[in-house]
Order: C-alpha cells, then sequence, then structure tokens
C-alpha cells in the first residue's frame, strides 16, 4: 500500500528580521543568564577607566541588575548611539580589531540587553554640568544626579522572552555565577575596588591591592598557602601566577583561572598543557587549583572567535603550551621540604654527611646533579639504553636485598632496657626531612627536624627518586627506533595523512617512521625502541591528532614516562624491608634533592611533617 506523502508547506519568502528581533537573536549568544550581563557590564565599566565598581543585585540579578562606575563616563550626545548596534568607541579598523586591548569591541552587549530587558543608562563626563539618563526602551533623555561615571540599571530580565527566563536556576544558583563573574575581574585588575551587594547587604567587597593581596582577598590564604607563586617568560610571551600544590588539589575543577590580556577565558590548549605538568604527581582524577596571567602581544591572538569573549585563538598554539607546561613543570619541581626548613636548611642538606655509610647506603646516595634550568627549546625525550635500564635495575636490586630475620635463642629479658640519648643533629647540618631514628613495620620512616617529627613512607619515595634518575638518563642518551619486519598499515582519514606529510622529520626524532601507502592508508614502518610493546596504531593515530593542537612530542613524552614509571614501581624498595639507618639518611637526603619528591608517580604523598604544636595537642600538653 502506497503511504501518501506529506503536503509541502509553501515556501516562505525571503526578507529582512526587524532590528528588534535581530537584537534578541543576539542576545541570545551574548546574554546566556544574569551572569552574562554582570560580566559585559564589567567590561564596560574597566574600559571606561574606573577605579572603583560597584554591582548591585536583587533575585540573583534576575529583578535588578546595576553596575555604577566612576569612569570617564558617556557624553550626553553619544548615550543614543550608545545604545545602538555595532556601535562602539573600542576599534575603527580591522588593524584596530586585530590588536585589540579592551575588554569589550562588538558593540552587542548594550543593544543585546536591552532588547531583552527593561535597561536604562545614566552617565556623567567630567565637564558636564549634571549626568543624563537614557530610557532604553522609550528613548527619553532625563537630567539626572550622579558623579562622574555611568551606572547601567537592568530590570526584570527576559521578561520580552519569557521561554529564556524558564531556563534560569534559583536565585541563590544565579547569584553565585553573578559573584563569580566579578571575581574574575577582581583577581585580573586588582588595582580596582569592587564590592557586590545583594537584596540591600553587603556580599562581597575587595579593595584596591597588590597582586598577592587580591589573590589572597578573593581565594583566601588557604589557596596562597598552599600554591608555590611563578614567572616564566618565552619572546614575547610572559606567565605568571601561582600554581596549587599536589596536595591541595580538589575534587572539582572550580579553582581554575586563566586570563590572556586580563581577559578570563576558557582554552583546552591551555587546560592540557597545564593537566599535562601535573600528571605525575596528581592522585586519580584530583583537579590542580591554578591562577594563570598570560600576557602576549595583541596581534598574536585572536579574542574576535566567539561572541561572549571566552574564547581565544593563539597564532602559534604549540609555543604558548610549551611556555605553560614548562613554567608550571619548573613551579612544581622543587619539594616542599624546602619551604619547610628553610633556605638554610637546603644548603646544610647538600653537605657530606655526618655519619660513616655503609656499602649499601653509599650505593644508594644518588650522584650530584646540577640545578634544575628550563632548556631554550625543547628537546624531544628519548629512552636509556637497554644496557642503562639493566645496570638501574641491577644496582637498585643489590642495593635492597631483604635482610634475614634474627630468631632469638632464647626469650628476651623482660627487663626495660636503659634509655639511650641519641646524638643531636649537628649544627651545621639541620636537614630539611631530619635525621632518621626508626622504622614502623617495614613501610615508614620516622626522623625528627627542627619542626618535629616527619613520616616518610619509604616505598612511595624511593619509587619518585628512581623515577627522576630514569627521566634524567631519558634526556641524556638519543632516541633509540627498532625497525619493523612487517610494517603495520591502517586506515587514516585526510587529516592524519596530511599531518603524517608535514610533520615526517619530527615523527622520525621520536623514533616513528610513518609514511603515506595511499590517499586513505599510512604505513608504520618503525617504532621506539622502548614502547615495544605499546598499541603502534593507537599511539600513531594519537601523535597526529596533538600535532595538529598541542605539542607533537607531550604523547610520546607521556608514554615513555609511563613506562619508567612502572620500573620505578617495580625496583622500588618494597614494604617490610628492614632498613639501617644509614640507609634511611641516604634515602631522607636524596629526596631532599630530588624535584617533585612531595609525591610518588602515583601522585600518593611520600612524606607528612608532624610539627611540635600537633604533637602537643595529641597529648594535651600545655593544657
Amino acid at each position: 500500500m502506497d503511504v501518501p506523502l506529506p503536503e509541502l508547506a509553501p515556501p516562505r519568502v525571503i526578507r529582512e528580521l526587524p532590528d528588534e528581533l535581530i537584537s534578541q537573536i543576539a542576545a541570545g549568544e551574548v546574554v546566556e543568564r544574569p551572569a552574562s550581563v554582570v560580566r559585559e557590564l564589567v567590561d564596560n565599566a574597566l574600559d571606561a577607566g574606573a577605579k572603583n565598581v560597584l554591582v548591585k543585585l536583587m533575585a540573583g540579578g534576575v529583578r535588578a541588575i546595576v553596575v555604577e562606575d566612576d569612569g570617564c563616563g558617556i557624553p550626553v550626545a553619544q548615550l543614543p548611539l550608545a545604545l545602538k548596534r555595532h556601535a562602539t568607541s573600542k576599534i575603527a579598523s580591522l588593524h584596530e580589531l586585530e590588536s585589540v586591548a579592551t575588554m569589550g569591541f562588538r558593540g552587542e552587549a548594550l543593544a543585546a540587553i536591552a532588547s531583552v530587558s527593561e535597561m536604562s543608562v545614566a552617565s556623567r563626563t567630567a565637564d558636564a554640568p549634571h549626568a543624563h539618563r537614557l530610557d532604553a526602551r522609550s528613548g527619553e533623555l532625563a537630567a539626572a544626579a550622579r558623579s562622574r561615571g555611568t551606572s547601567v540599571e537592568v530590570r526584570e530580565l527576559f521578561f520580552a522572552t519569557p521561554a529564556r527566563r524558564k531556563f534560569l536556576k534559583t536565585d541563590a544558583t544565579e547569584l553565585a555565577h553573578c559573584v563569580e563573574a566579578v571575581r574574575r575581574h577582581a583577581l585580573a585588575r586588582p588595582d580596582v575596588g569592587f564590592a557586590i551587594w545583594h537584596e540591600g547587604k553587603l556580599v562581597d567587597q575587595w579593595r584596591a591591592a597588590s597582586v598577592e593581596q587580591r589573590i589572597s582577598d578573593v581565594l583566601g590564604e588557604d589557596f596562597v598557602h598552599d600554591s608555590r607563586a611563578f614567572e616564566h617568560s618565552a619572546g614575547p610571551l610572559a606567565l605568571t601566577g601561582r600554581a596549587g600544590l599536589p596536595e591541595a588539589s580538589r575534587s572539582r575543577a572550580d579553582q581554575q583561572y586563566v586570563w590572556v590580556n586580563g581577559r578570563y577565558v576558557r582554552d583546552k590548549l591551555i587546560s592540557h598543557a597545564i593537566r599535562s605538568a601535573y600528571e605525575d604527581v596528581l592522585h586519580g582524577q584530583r583537579q590542580p587549583s591554578y591562577v594563570l596571567f598570560i600576557e602576549i602581544a595583541p596581534e598574536l591572538v585572536d579574542v574576535n572567535v566567539h561572541p561572549t569573549k571566552i574564547e581565544v585563538r593563539f597564532r602559534d598554539g604549540r609555543a604558548i603550551h610549551q611556555a605553560v607546561r614548562r613554567a608550571f613543570i619548573d613551579a612544581l619541581a622543587q619539594s616542599r621540604s624546602a619551604e619547610v626548613a628553610g633556605a638554610e636548611a637546603i644548603e646544610s642538606a647538600m653537605a657530606p654527611l655526618a655519619f660513616e655509610p655503609t656499602a649499601a647506603a653509599t650505593l644508594y646516595v644518588a650522584e650530584p646533579r646540577p640545578a634544575y634550568a628550563a632548556p631554550a627549546a625543547f628537546t624531544p625525550p628519548v629512552p636509556p639504553t637497554a644496557e642503562q635500564v639493566r645496570l638501574s635495575l641491577v644496582q637498585t636490586e643489590a642495593l635492597w636485598q631483604p635482610t634475614r630475620p634474627v630468631v632469638p635463642t632464647a626469650l628476651p629479658d623482660s627487663r626495660p632496657a636503659p634509655l639511650v640519648d641519641l646524638p643531636a643533629l649537628p649544627k651545621n647540618q639541620d636537614w630539611p626531612l631530619g635525621r632518621a631514628i626508626a622504622q614502623i613495620q617495614g613501610v615508614y620512616i620516622l626522623a625528627e627536624n627542627k619542626q618535629g617529627l616527619v613520616i616518610v613512607d619509604m616505598h612511595a619515595a624511593h619509587e619518585r627518586v628512581v623515577y627522576e634518575r630514569l627521566k634524567a638518563k631519558l634526556g641524556s642518551t638519543t632516541i633509540e627506533s627498532q625497525p619493523l619486519l612487517i610494517p603495520v598499515s591502517f586506515a587514516a582519514t585526510a587529516e592524519e595523512v596530511a599531518a603524517a606529510e608535514q610533520h615526517a622529520d619530527t615523527l622520525s626524532q621520536l623514533g616513528l617512521d610513518v609514511s603515506p601507502l595511499s590517499t586513505r592508508t599510512l604505513a608504520v614502518r618503525s617504532r621506539p625502541a622502548l614502547l615495544a610493546a605499546s598499541d603502534l596504531v593507537a599511539l600513531t593515530r594519537e601523535l597526529l591528532a596533538e600535532m595538529a593542537q598541542f605539542d607533537a612530542s607531550s604523547v610520546l613524552e607521556r608514554a615513555q614516562h609511563e613506562i619508567l614509571a612502572t620500573m620505578a614501581c617495580h625496583g622500588a624498595v618494597r614494604a617490610n624491608r628492614q632498613l639501617t639507618l644509614d640507609e634511611m639518611n641516604a634515602l631522607l637526603r636524596d629526596m631532599e634533592t630530588t624535584e617533585r619528591a612531595d609525591q610518588c608517580n602515583h601522585g600518593r604523598p611520600t612524606w607528612r611533617q608532624l610539627d611540635m604544636k600537633e604533637l602537643d595537642a595529641l597529648f594535651l600538653r600545655g593544657r
């Protein structure tokens, strides 16, 4: 039986949309919720040179949003023009668009907001006798009272588009988003004072301060205490900020802030670079906390990517990826033991040991390593030779041989043994992790330093030390390539074939020989010797995909480091190994001079400090 076809609707006539509908369509991209309005209005206030910004909200910003500033103001003759679409004072040519340095530049925000709300603007310049207020809906212009600056009042958001209003959350949720939008501005502009009021009550206030003080005021003293400041320069790029310590990681990514030339952005390339820097120091799916300020020449970044201006595109994304990753790696390299004991203790830790080590402990003590310095240019990682790996594992196994248990021939004496006074720490050697005094259940090392008691997980600590040694060897040899007897071919997309042809030299430096067999097939003829057990097709696909966006060698480096981490885990000292005091002290000294020694390769902590106050509290001393 034939099914009747549905009747086609008659074709509609092509016609121009009315201006109000055009503005409402634009508002759908620019204004998502009250926080979007707050962000756009605060952007305008900062562009006007404001030194104080006041935000007043009602019902989480749904009923009313008022943003007041003390900027330069808008001349009365330009007030009606300010509310028109694509009218702005920020840019006037394509050249200015390509090097825009202001927060706003599209000329859409006020017109879009006015199309979905009841809005009025009151402004006064320095030479005007009084302010003027313009009603956006009626166009009425009247005299008003206020000092120099601008006030924008937005009431009944989305009243003209009820369907959009139904998508809003509770007042408390919308308020939280508005406060977060102002917090982002406050972190980027510590020279400006901000205040947020809701329902007549002060929610947050930040007075003009230094960068460090503003970060402390906005994110809290705990964030400053649990993070490390960094600075990094690479050509026209300057990076500053604070990297959260791995032990202060969070379950949610709610403390991750990135600004490019003062503009808060979300960028996958930057997030990938930061995450890769935290790879072997975070446990599980924990999220790092960080504040990153990127200063770059405006012509090297395109901010005209999305109407909300929260996305950017870099001209040289790989250079940005490498610089961000290197900045965070450098910030996380130093062990926290240096901060606990101070710089003088680190110098003491590098001095010769005060005791005579045994042969085993002498084997264990690490060779002197030069201070870490960022390379001028990225050097692809290279694997250790088979002989180096074999010698490393043989030395590790020879060092940590299980001790033979001593079987008592008679019952021990039940009388308490006399107390023996341990020698005090030498005055010229105040080691950050102290002096080993005991081992608990063959798992933990107890050490004493000036602050109190240090507890070390000996397997986790030794695992990190061995891992860093293998990584150091990885960068001191050349990549060994293993030719394949039978090439591995696989179906590839046009993008993958193009990437293989474009980056053939880079792939060759990484030990991979990838060449096209046809327009849709790639063949792999050699592989890195260290990755003989890996999925070659998956590795090649991942490499080609990341070459288009991120650092080309980061995938191979991560794969190599995973293998080294496994080798370090198997080569590290195991539980229930009885160590001598000399061996324990040798491990502590190595930890003090090893990068990222606060966590093992899997992100678990390697040591904990209990100061005298905490110990006294356990026993109620002084109460």
